[in-house]
């Protein structure tokens, strides 16, 4: 049965929502709605114009047979601002002060809204890059790297301190941990990431960076690419940065202990310009 065009719109716009960055042909479409190419086309036309007015993402072109179109998600400057304002509020609360200086940001790294907000944050951040993987280090940062990679349609490889035997063979370094300079273990499955893939690291709090720098060089074991840095919330009072080249959302400039007094404010992330183009739909 032809279904109705209002109904193929919507459902189209969905799907195109549930599979971010997936390549969807034409013929796809059209088999799956039994309406010809050209009625198909010109849907897409619409929801990509809508997608960009909106400042939800757009719809991008791949010519060639083997080609069809994918939506890149996007967050525009309004809406990403006003997430980081939510997140500073929340986060300048005095009863989030834990010991050496660190925030409480468990509810926040557990709260869909937060969470998957950050996540299609980093994936306009970085949707210009080519990634094939997103890593984290057990345990903080899982839901914030899954959020990522849901956005970017990547898996995600999790570095633990200690190897599971579920695991398999896994590679282990040493690494020294960039505030309390301790030397820590971390250990990565051997089939979790290929060689020369293109990875990017995720972190939900930075200070010294000696856990980001800890994932650098076991990517350097696997021979694999380090093509960008997300960190949720970094320090900034710190003497010694062991990495210069990241990307954060939110900085905590200042804390005062003794009056329980935190300050924060945007972290150093820009987002590019959304790449418009004309959508040429035709196989």
């Amino acid at each position: 049965m032809k279904i109705r065009r209002s109904t193929r719109l919507v459902d189209m716009t969905y799907y195109l929502l549930q599979n971010p960055r997936r390549l969807m042909s034409l013929t796809f479409f059209a088999e799956r709605y039994q309406s010809a190419k050209s009625s198909i086309s010109e849907d897409l036309v619409i929801i990509k114009q809508t997608f960009e007015q909106q400042g939800v993402g757009t719809l991008q072109t791949i010519p060639g047979a083997a080609g069809g179109v994918k939506y890149i998600p996007y967050m525009n400057e309004q809406e990403a601002d006003a997430l980081i304002e939510e997140f500073c509020k929340q986060l300048s609360d005095p009863t989030r002060l834990l010991p050496g200086g660190y925030l409480y940001m468990a509810d926040l790294l557990s709260n869909p809204h937060y969470i998957n907000g950050a996540g299609r944050l980093f994936a306009s951040i970085f949707a210009q890059h080519d990634i094939d993987v997103v890593m984290t280090v057990a345990t903080k940062g899982i839901p914030l790297a899954y959020a990522v990679a849901n956005y970017l349609d990547v898996p995600v490889v999790i570095a633990r301190k200690d190897s599971k035997v579920t695991e398999g063979p896994t590679v282990s370094i040493n690494y020294v941990s960039g505030s309390s300079k301790r030397i820590q273990v971390m250990t990565l499955s051997k089939k979790s990431l290929q060689e020369g893939a293109n990875v990017l690291i995720v972190d939900d709090f930075m200070k010294a960076g000696g856990t980001v720098q800890g994932m650098i060089s076991m990517l350097e074991e696997f021979k694999a690419n380090v093509v960008g840095i997300g960190v949720l919330v970094e320090a900034v009072d710190i003497e010694e940065r062991l990495i210069d080249d990241y990307v954060s959302l939110v900085r905590l400039s200042s804390v005062d202990i003794r009056d329980k007094v935190i300050e924060l404010e945007r972290g150093n992330y820009a987002l590019p310009a959304l790449q418009q183009e004309e959508l040429v739909t035709e196989e």
